[in-house]
């Protein structure tokens, strides 16, 4: 089990994740840009996108899609095809070169995709045959979800092989370790709560089967990395893409708890709702309930992520939108300069406006 420290630090103190080194705790967070090339392949301006912010404690990657199968939105990068990983790689050896540490987000999308975008125009496929409110992002433009297909027990093997394989690939790519994504209404998720898992056999009903196919998957990959290599992400309360759970502070608690049982590097939970900004789950509780390394993440700044983590709160604290706009966002914190003002008409796509060309600081 990694150890919990109870001396004073900040976000500027190194931090031990295992045998892996982290100059700071200011975590970048794991960024959906949609700018992947064919094939869904990193190209050259996401690789000067990642250089240019290795200052971070920690890099975690915009989610990656761990199959053909996974994949939600267009132009978002896979890690199951040789050429992904050979793109992959460029990116790991620019952050390396830099002195920094990257993790890959392994991403499955689950029915939040739709059959556009999926092999032989497949559906997308779920816990159960629940359809989501609203729309999914295609090439075509916004078209309405599908209802999914629902896994059978046969094919949830297959789920947690294609982990295992991304998991490998991952390795092959030069990354410093991985991030199951068991957050924001994607498929691990969809098995965590209650409104989307209306199954009856061994992988739905209560907590302890709903979280099945997480924990299995978990110690699948942990398999392939070894101990505190393997961050796992939460977010309890978090309302994006039509889902929830009716009892959010027991249903996570509970996940929590049973993550501990595992050489985590940490648990990164989403706090609040992205949505409507409120937070009703105790999340100190829950960090509580586990006992390794907690990433908080969502709405911290400055002062609240150096509060946090001097009050036993967090050991990391991961920054979203001050990363996109700020590439030197760690040594701004730490000089108390002025930060860049995030572009949100260029988060989702596009090319290296609102990317690569946020200046760092001169003064």
């Amino acid at each position: 089990m990694t150890s919990v420290s109870t001396d004073k630090h900040n976000l500027f103190s190194p931090i031990l994740l295992g045998d892996l080194a982290l100059a700071n705790r200011i975590i970048m967070a794991p960024l959906t840009r949609n700018r992947a090339g064919e094939g869904n392949v990193p190209q050259d301006m996401n690789v000067e996108y990642y250089r240019q912010r290795a200052g971070a404690g920690l890099i975690i990657s915009e989610g990656s899609q761990i199959s053909a199968g996974g994949i939600g939105y267009p132009r978002t990068p896979g890690i199951h095809s040789e050429a992904q990983v050979i793109g992959w790689k460029r990116v790991t050896d620019a952050v390396h070169n830099e002195g920094g540490r990257i993790f890959i987000q392994l991403w499955h999308t689950g029915r939040i995709s739709h059959s556009s975008l999926q092999p032989d125009h497949s559906l997308p496929v779920a816990p159960s045959a629940q359809k989501a409110a609203g729309q999914a992002v295609t090439y075509e433009g916004m078209q309405d979800f599908e209802m999914p297909h629902a896994l059978s027990l046969e094919e949830l093997p297959g789920i947690v092989a294609d982990y295992v394989r991304a998991a490998q690939n991952a390795k092959a790519a030069g990354f410093d370790g991985v991030e199951i994504h068991a957050a924001n209404g994607y498929l691990l998720d969809q098995f965590l709560r209650d409104a989307t898992n209306r199954r009856e056999d061994s992988y739905g009903g209560d907590i302890a089967k709903r979280m099945r196919l997480l924990v299995e998957v978990v110690e699948a990959v942990i398999s392939v990395w070894g101990g505190h290599r393997v961050g796992v992400r939460l977010s309890p309360e978090n309302s994006f893409n039509d889902i929830k759970d009716s009892q959010p502070q027991q249903t996570f608690n509970a996940v929590a708890k049973k993550l501990s049982e595992y050489p985590l590097a940490y648990l990164h939970v989403l706090e609040g709702d992205m949505l409507s900004g409120e937070r009703r789950v105790d999340y100190l509780a829950l960090r509580n309930c586990f006992a390794g390394f907690y990433m908080a993440n969502n709405g911290y700044d400055l002062e609240r992520g150096n509060s946090a983590i001097e009050q036993g709160h967090a050991e990391m604290v991961a920054y979203g939108k001050l990363f996109i706009a700020n590439p030197d966002l760690p040594v701004r914190f730490a000089k108390n300069l002025p930060l860049n003002t995030p572009d949100q008409a260029t988060f989702y796509g596009g090319d290296e406006k609102g990317y690569t060309d946020y200046p760092t600081y001169v003064g």
